[in-house]
C-alpha cells in the first residue's frame, strides 16, 4: 500500500470532518458525542475508496471532498447505532468506550441521527460538481443505507442471531449490511467523473468484492485478533451466535475466499482505462489489515 497517499487523504478527510463538525453547529452535548464518534481515529477506508474511484475516472479531489464526509459520516452514525444495547450492545469501539457509553443512548442515537441528517446535507452543497454529480450521489447514498442496503443488512443479522445461515444467506446479508455503503463509496468517487457505462459496470463489481472482502476480514479478525488490536471486542460473533465465514469454511478458507474477491476486484478493475492503481490497493489493504 503506498502509504504516503493513504497518510494524505487520512490527513484530507480527517481536518475535513473536523471542520465539518466545528463550532458552526453549535456549542452542544449533542456535538461533542459527535465529535468523539467521528473524530477519534479509524481507518477512512471508505473515503479512501471514494478518492481513489474519482481519480480512476479523472476526476479531482477537490470534487471528491463531499462525497468522502459523507460517506465517513454515514459510517460513524452506524457504528454508532451498531454499538447499541438493541443491537449489538458493544461497550468498546476504536479502543475507547462506544458512544452511549461514554455519553448516554438518548445523546447516543441522537448523535448517530444528526450524523445522518449531516451527511446527505453536505453531500448536497454547490461545489465543483454538477448538479447531475450531486443528485448521482444523493440517490447512491440513500439507496446503499436503507431498506435495500445497510439497514436492512443489519436487520437480517440481528433476526439471525442463534441461527445457522446457508452460505449464500450470509453473502447476501453482507452485501448489504457491510457491502453496500462501500460500494457505494466507490462509485459516488466515480460520479464525481463521467465514466462509461462499462466503466461503471466494472467499478460496481470491484465495489462489491471488495466490500464482501472487507467482511471476510472482519470475521477472521474477531476470533483471530487481540481487543487491543481490534480496538473493539474480541470474540463478540460467538457471543452473539452469530454465522460468520470462519464459522460456515474454517479459517483457511475463509482467507482464500477474501483473496480470490480481492482477484475479481483486481480483474474488473483492469477493465478501465484510467489509473486504478490505489482501488486495487484499497481492495488487498482490506483483506491485510489487522484491524
Amino acid at each position: 500500500m503506498d502509504q504516503d497517499w493513504l497518510e494524505q487523504i487520512r490527513a484530507r478527510i480527517d481536518q475535513a470532518l473536523d471542520d465539518a463538525l466545528g463550532q458552526h453547529l453549535g456549542d452542544s452535548r449533542l456535538l461533542e458525542a459527535a465529535r468523539y464518534s467521528v473524530l477519534r481515529g479509524g481507518k477512512r477506508l471508505r473515503p479512501a475508496l471514494v478518492y481513489a474511484a474519482a481519480a480512476a475516472v479523472g476526476a479531482s479531489r477537490e470534487a471528491a471532498d463531499t462525497a468522502a464526509i459523507s460517506v465517513e459520516l454515514l459510517h460513524a452514525y452506524s457504528l454508532i447505532h451498531d454499538d447499541l444495547p438493541a443491537m449489538d450492545d458493544d461497550a468498546l469501539r476504536r479502543g475507547q468506550p462506544t458512544t452511549h457509553i461514554a455519553f448516554d443512548e438518548a445523546t447516543a442515537i441522537l448523535a448517530g441521527d444528526a450524523l445522518q441528517a449531516l451527511a446527505f446535507s453536505i453531500l448536497g452543497e454547490d461545489d465543483v460538481r454538477t448538479d447531475h454529480m450531486r443528485v448521482k450521489q444523493l440517490r447512491l447514498l440513500g439507496e446503499a443505507v436503507g431498506f435495500r442496503g445497510m439497514a436492512l443488512g443489519q436487520a437480517i443479522d440481528l433476526e439471525s442471531e442463534g441461527k445457522a445461515l446457508s452460505l449464500d444467506a450470509l453473502k447476501a446479508m453482507h452485501a448489504r449490511k457491510t457491502g453496500a455503503l462501500i460500494t457505494a463509496s466507490v462509485l459516488m468517487g466515480a460520479a464525481c467523473g463521467e465514466p462509461s457505462d462499462a466503466d461503471w459496470t466494472a467499478l460496481t463489481e470491484a465495489g462489491q468484492a471488495i466490500g464482501l472482502a472487507f467482511q471476510i476480514q472482519d470475521d477472521i479478525l474477531d476470533e483471530t485478533a487481540s481487543t487491543e488490536t481490534l480496538g473493539k471486542t474480541q470474540g463478540r460473533d460467538q457471543v452473539l451466535g452469530k454465522s460468520t465465514f470462519p464459522s460456515l469454511l474454517g479459517l483457511k478458507a475463509s482467507e482464500k475466499e477474501a483473496y480470490a474477491l480481492v482477484e475479481i476486484a483486481h480483474k474488473a478493475l483492469a477493465r478501465l482505462a484510467g489509473d486504478t492503481t490505489m482501488l486495487e490497493q484499497l481492495a488487498r489493504l482490506s483483506v491485510e489489515r489487522t484491524n
